[in-house]
């Protein structure tokens, strides 16, 4: 059987009702750690634009964006919503696939479930498959074949699986789907450019979700894809394509980010922030890291929000001078601080020879510190948010209220953490009555 139907049998026919209860739990939680990311990135330059442009180039419709009173099409809310929470750098992520699979997935499948009115337990279970499906195809591949890590590249797999279980299509027509999301997804960058990755171009999710939604209703409409798009194994690894489909879930191995910066920057922030003191002048400021890292952007003095999130010197110099809170989420100011700037010039950046196997699977940091009473030395190997080193249920939320605190109001913000714990006795339209801002809900 080829490995694209093979998934797509699994999508088609798992029981909602036989989701693991920790499994929902673990969704719930992503659920509102994506719209906490969407709620400090709503008046991002990158939200913006895409909010924008699915109002003019897709339509008004009926299917939210969230946090605002604006309605587009499925298509336009999941694109806006997509960029919106992946504006920041400050959703979740996924080790095995080096990227970030939440911003795709879940923006998708809640515009679905909105248009067909799903029950909770197939929104759950359709979130569920469509992080296992993206996920397993990105961590899938073989690292020396990977020309880029963007999540562009594969969440639209996840996407589509998403969508087509909502839509409720069969097992031929979801692999169709599969295959024409996979065929026709963004190329995004190559690795010759990554240093696009400072640009609000970003890991080209946004459009990664409207091909995955796409396709899936392409599919629905007896469109046709490549089915053996996913059976060249030199280029995905069978076993981890299919091997044991629901024994467990790759929803579960997924880290979230309590900074919002590059991933890769996150150990060393760990380190900084444990050995940071308050009024001490930091003298010099070395990071050993994996040599993955050193292809970032990495400018000293960037000129632009994404250019400070792909730049150790600058989120190492943000995090020593001002603490956690300072990157949750970043401040436009601080890229003209003249004390970061000084800080970011003369910290030192070096890939170590500790790490070079890590990466993807871990992004560990070693950083030594001068604060006037000599050298000190940390080493993270697990930082805070992984599966190893996990945020607990009150530090979810925590993370949401801070990053949210811009743009959300406490009693909106209570609201919806309320609706998101009552989500599966309340109902998605609970949760999107929440999104809807409090002066706009007569609208409905």
């Amino acid at each position: 059987m080829r490995a694209i139907t093979e998934l797509a049998n699994f999508v088609s026919s798992y029981p909602a009702s036989a989701l693991p209860t920790a499994t929902r739990r673990t969704i719930s939680s992503l659920m509102l750690d994506l719209i906490g990311a969407t709620a400090a990135g709503l008046r991002s330059l990158l939200a913006h634009a895409a909010r924008q442009t699915a109002l003019e180039a897709y339509g008004e419709g009926p299917i939210s964006i969230w946090l605002t009173d604006d309605h587009s099409s499925v298509v336009g809310a999941a694109m806006a919503n997509s960029a919106a929470a992946s504006s920041l750098d400050i959703d979740d992520g996924h080790r095995g696939a080096g990227g970030h699979a939440g911003a795709g997935v879940i923006p998708a499948a809640l515009a679905v479930a909105q248009a067909v009115d799903a029950s909770v337990p197939e929104t759950m279970v359709a979130i569920g498959l469509g992080y296992e499906i993206g996920l397993r195809i990105a961590s899938s591949r073989p690292v020396t074949t990977i020309d880029t890590y963007a999540t562009g590249r594969w969440v639209a797999y996840g996407a589509a699986a998403a969508a087509c279980r909502l839509l409720g299509l069969g097992a031929a027509e979801t692999a169709h789907a599969l295959a024409i999301a996979g065929s026709e997804g963004p190329i995004v960058f190559l690795t010759a450019s990554s240093k696009f990755e400072g640009t609000t171009i970003k890991e080209g999710i946004p459009p990664a979700v409207v091909a995955g939604i796409t396709a899936a209703y392409r599919a629905w409409a007896a469109a046709t894809g490549p089915l053996d798009l996913l059976d060249d194994n030199d280029r995905f690894t069978r076993h981890v394509l299919t091997n044991n489909l629901g024994s467990s879930w790759e929803v579960q191995k997924c880290y979230l980010k309590p900074y919002s910066c590059c991933r890769y920057i996150h150990a060393a922030i760990d380190a900084i922030l444990a050995m940071r003191r308050d009024g001490q002048e930091i003298r010099k400021l070395r990071i050993e890291t994996f040599p993955q890292a050193m292809r970032l952007a990495n400018e000293r003095a960037p000129s632009t929000l994404e250019g400070g999130q792909y730049s150790f010197y600058f989120s190492c110099a943000v995090a020593a001078l001002y603490g956690r809170e300072a990157l949750q989420p970043f401040q436009m100011e601080r890229l003209a601080d003249a004390r970061v700037l000084d800080l970011a010039a003369r910290i030192e950046l070096e890939p170590s020879p500790d790490f070079a196997s890590a990466f993807p699977v871990g992004t560990p940091a070693r950083v030594v510190i001068d604060q006037g009473n000599g050298p000190e030395e940390m080493i993270v190997l697990h930082p805070l948010g992984d599966v190893a080193n996990s945020l607990s249920s009150d530090q979810v939320a925590e993370k949401f209220k801070n990053i949210a605190r811009k743009n959300v109001h406490p009693r909106w913000q209570d609201e919806i953490l309320a609706a998101t714990a009552s989500l599966e006795t309340a109902g998605i339209p609970r949760l999107l009555t929440a999104l809807l801002p409090p002066d706009a809900r007569n609208l409905e």
